[in-house]
């Protein structure tokens, strides 16, 4: 009774004054508000690379012909173009490093893709049957090609969803014939959906035909630019990209102490790379949430030490009835705790509100973590009780006959 009888005096002592209530309040829903929607546009992000870098497939290592630096976040050839790697290499890391699962080499470049009047430029992907198993794509629609495609370097294509709606709109591609090169090609499928991966680059924008059709008789090279090979166990991903390196250093015969002339990238090390970047992101934007709390937190201080202070002549009528200071003590106290409970439930909605709203218009992606938003709540109650304890002290403190005797 004591408890809902002192929610009652405070619910009526707060409606009293409604715009100082407001301010007050309008503190800790700013606060609440920006640590819910930072931190759930941060936890998006983070999200958002974890879904990219998964899509590259399970357990990968991407071999790059040459080095390879980052320049503005995106994998770029330092030099001129490598010749470094080729099919017999690929072919040595399936058959002689431990641990691997599938070996998938690849050569790709942009060219002109008609199909009747409709043209694009594409990136036309040489590759083989495991390029499946490797990098997690599978078809929508038909086939992927087979060994005996490669064998017989069949002119076979398979479409990304991007190529599909540039060339064919809504209709089924499977069946029809497009020109790579002014080279006619048989679609034969076309692939599932994979968005854009972690450098920005849109993974259905792609062609796949055999590795041997594209080396022989649409780009006329005998090398490779990259080798996907998939490890079987992750806690094995550090050795076979050493034994990879060891491998390819002897075939390369490269001297003890020379660069190597490839590039060797683990997805585990992307991964752990992409995520530190992403925390300390979200930790910098809850940081920046946290000082709106602590903003609003010392608002309370401030209002409830004015409350004490227009209150004094109500405090000291109720010690004369009988109050005791520890009655005083818990009234300023669940002010300050309703104050701080209302303010995080709204900051909350809004929180949630502004984070899509931020999400609709910039394109960010957002993840509502909701252990993260009772967190706020439950900080901003902390943090309420922690600036009241002082004022509600004050209140308890005040002497009845001067108390009553103050204007």
């Amino acid at each position: 009774m004591k408890y809902r009888l002192g929610i009652r005096v405070a619910l009526r002592a707060l409606g009293a004054h409604k715009v100082r209530t407001g301010l007050t309040l309008l503190g800790i829903v700013i606060g609440v508000a920006a640590v819910v929607a930072m931190v759930a546009i941060g936890q998006g992000t983070r999200a958002e690379i974890l879904q990219k870098v998964e899509s590259l497939g399970t357990n990968l290592l991407l071999v790059n012909a040459g080095q390879l630096k980052l320049f503005a976040g995106r994998p770029q050839q330092v030099g001129a173009v490598a010749t470094t790697l080729t099919e017999r290499d690929a072919q040595a890391i399936a058959d002689e490093v431990s641990g691997v699962a599938a070996v998938a080499p690849a050569q790709s470049k942009k060219l002109l893709v008609k199909f009747g009047e409709a043209t694009a430029t594409t990136s036309i992907v040489g590759t083989t049957p495991e390029f499946q198993e490797v990098r997690n794509f599978r078809p929508a629609s038909g086939e992927f090609f087979e060994d005996e495609h490669l064998r017989s370097a069949a002119r076979v294509a398979v479409l990304g969803q991007t190529v599909v709606q540039n060339l064919f709109g809504s209709n089924d591609p499977v069946g029809e014939t497009i020109r790579i090169n002014n080279v006619p090609f048989k679609v034969i499928g076309a692939m599932e959906a994979k968005g854009v991966d972690i450098s920005g680059q849109d993974q259905d924008d792609q062609i796949f035909i055999p590795l041997r059709t594209a080396l022989r008789r649409v780009f006329n090279l005998t090398y490779l630019n990259t080798i996907f090979v998939s490890v079987g166990d992750s806690r094995s991903m550090d050795a076979a990209a050493a034994d990879v390196a060891e491998l390819l250093r002897e075939r390369h015969r490269l001297r003890p102490g020379a660069d190597d002339d490839f590039t060797i990238q683990n997805q585990a090390a992307i991964l752990e790379t992409q995520e530190a970047v992403s925390g300390t992101f979200t930790l910098l934007l809850g940081s920046i949430g946290g000082i709106s709390l602590l903003v609003g937190g010392i608002g309370i201080l401030a209002i409830m030490l004015i409350a004490v202070r227009e209150r004094t002549r109500e405090i000291g009528l109720r010690r004369a009835l009988g109050a005791r200071r520890k009655d005083i003590l818990l009234q300023f106290l669940i002010e300050t705790c309703l104050l701080s409970v209302i303010g995080g439930a709204v900051g909350v909605l809004v929180g949630v509100g502004a984070g899509k709203v931020v999400s609709l218009v910039t394109g960010w992606p957002m993840l509502i973590p909701w252990v993260v938003a009772l967190a706020a709540v439950a900080f901003s109650m902390l943090l309420g009780l922690a600036f009241g304890v002082y004022p509600a002290r004050k209140a308890a403190a005040l002497d009845p006959v001067v108390a009553l005797r103050s204007e």
